[in-house]
């Protein structure tokens, strides 16, 4: 039998490709989003909900409004502009964006949770859509942050859940041509902090997926859209 599988789904590109590539020797039989009061919570539940809809996963969205109410970050306060950049910036002043946009303890809490619902249900492992770019700036997305919680899981879980981020070690760019080979298509994730009907385009996020598809020969210059 294939093993169980849970996957942590924000809606966005990288979490949308580690799914995608657990589900080729896992049965993922449930994807979690959360809703942290953050901007574009809405478009990620649906993205997701859409993706799920397509590989035939059950998907649920987790309320968690507390955590908008103890941090003051730009992705749930209004109030503070989002930091913007290009794909061409990105390299500068790296830090400073991240501290604005920072949840505490964000994917630490997501994994908790995660194995939680994967204990319950007899499934082996928790899947993630971490990558080795924003790991620079966010540590949460790391290979040491996975071994970490793996470390804990094996004390905190009876059944020995173990997270799992087939992205882990990729670049945006060689996750970004991954949709292609996964047959995924791009109009269904949703990778901008805002939640608007548009991309905003100057974002950390957006600019990071949109180089990652100019590298990849994967933007229709003429539209401003990906193909």
């Amino acid at each position: 039998m294939r093993p169980k599988a849970i996957t942590l789904l924000s809606g966005g590109l990288d979490s949308t490709v580690a799914t995608a590539l657990a589900r080729q020797e896992s049965d993922i039989h449930l994807a979690l989003t959360f809703d942290y009061g953050q901007r574009a919570a809405k478009r990620e539940i649906e993205a997701a909900r859409s993706m799920c809809r397509s590989m035939n996963i059950e998907h649920r969205a987790i309320e968690l409004g507390w955590l908008s109410q103890i941090t003051s970050t730009a992705l749930v306060n209004r109030g503070k502009p989002l930091p913007e950049t290009t794909p061409n910036t990105l390299e500068k002043d790296q830090a400073q964006r991240a501290q604005a946009v920072w949840v505490p303890n964000r994917n630490g809490l997501f994994v908790a949770i995660g194995a939680a619902f994967a204990e319950s249900a007899g499934s082996q492992a928790v899947i993630a859509g971490f990558n080795a770019e924003e790991a620079a700036s966010f540590p949460d997305n790391s290979e040491s942050f996975v071994n970490a919680a793996n470390a804990l899981l094996e004390s905190s879980t009876r059944s020995g859940v173990r997270l799992i981020s087939p992205t882990l070690k990729m670049e945006k760019t060689q996750i970004a041509g991954l949709l292609i080979e996964l047959k995924i298509d791009p109009a269904n994730f949703w990778c901008c902090y805002e939640g608007g009907e548009r991309l905003c385009g100057r974002c950390e996020s957006c600019a990071r997926t949109i180089r990652a598809f100019k590298q990849a020969g994967l933007w229709d210059h003429i539209s401003g859209r990906f193909k």
